[in-house]
């Protein structure tokens, strides 16, 4: 068995990396309505074959039946490489003749968005197109045929404990892609390595024994399974420590998580 603690400021690089890296255009964070495209399509006259790009990045030609970047409910494929996000990750790596690709909601009040991996020979624009007509406008999100079951079976690596701290984080900001306003969820952790105190004024309620230790770490067993446990703080109301457990079975990325709440900040007293 090999047990492996990592600093926090390693950790936090790590996530910032990935974070950077999945970072969506404006065009898709905060996309045009149908008034508004409208507008801009009239008022962009490209001079260079970049502004050209951008024109179609921006949804600026509006006869097309292909959804484009919208505040209106309609699902859309966006154009990051998430893939891009796994380089240079300790260990990690998108696994030969895999993809991952992301679709997008946007809406006034929020948005949503999910990742697929899928084979190289299954996400061809017919396909992922074709997705988008059997998701319409609601809440189920498109989903190419042949996609994986799980987005982490498309990436593989060399089962080092950097390796898997590293899988851990990019599992939640992958699922995190896309969430904007009140769906945000991952984005309003913090992560620690101590019980935060100074930040708040009002003390903790515990609802376990307060752990010993609160560093990132792996546990990597005999049989080469792992387990990765790491804390964050809540900083978004109702405020809470959440003490995140993610197991992987041997020779793969795909965890089973486990977040619990161990903490929350207890209420003042009633005058």
């Amino acid at each position: 068995m090999t047990l492996q603690k990592f600093s926090l400021e390693a950790v936090q690089k790590v996530r910032q990396h990935i974070c950077a890296q999945l970072a969506l255009p404006d065009s898709e964070q905060q996309p045009f309505n149908e008034s508004e495209r409208e507008v801009a399509a009239g008022m962009m006259e490209p001079d260079s074959l970049d502004a050209l790009g951008d024109l179609f990045r921006a949804g600026g030609f509006v006869d097309t039946e292909i959804p484009a970047p919208n505040d209106e409910g309609r699902w859309f494929i966006s154009t990051i490489d998430p893939a891009a996000a796994v380089n240079k990750l300790p260990g990690l790596a998108i696994k030969p003749g895999v993809r991952l690709v992301t679709y997008l909601q946007r809406q006034p009040k929020g948005g949503m968005g999910v990742t697929w991996a899928l084979p190289d020979l299954m996400s061809t624009t017919a396909q992922l197109e074709l997705a988008l007509e059997t998701a319409g406008n609601g809440s189920i999100p498109p989903r190419p045929k042949g996609t994986l079951s799980h987005v982490m079976e498309g990436i593989d690596g060399d089962c080092t404990p950097a390796s898997f701290i590293a899988a851990s984080l990019l599992v939640k900001e992958l699922k995190e892609l896309g969430r904007t306003g009140p769906n945000h969820r991952w984005s309003q952790h913090r992560l620690i390595s101590e019980i935060p105190f100074k930040q708040f004024k009002q003390p903790w309620q515990w609802q376990i024994q307060p752990p010993k230790n609160l560093s990132p770490k792996v546990k990597i067993q005999a049989d080469k399974s792992a387990v990765v446990e790491f804390f964050s703080c809540r900083v978004a109301p109702p405020i809470a420590i959440v003490r995140h457990l993610d197991q992987y079975p041997a020779k793969s990325y795909r965890p089973k998580t486990h977040d619990q709440v161990i903490a929350v900040l207890q209420k003042p007293a009633a005058k």
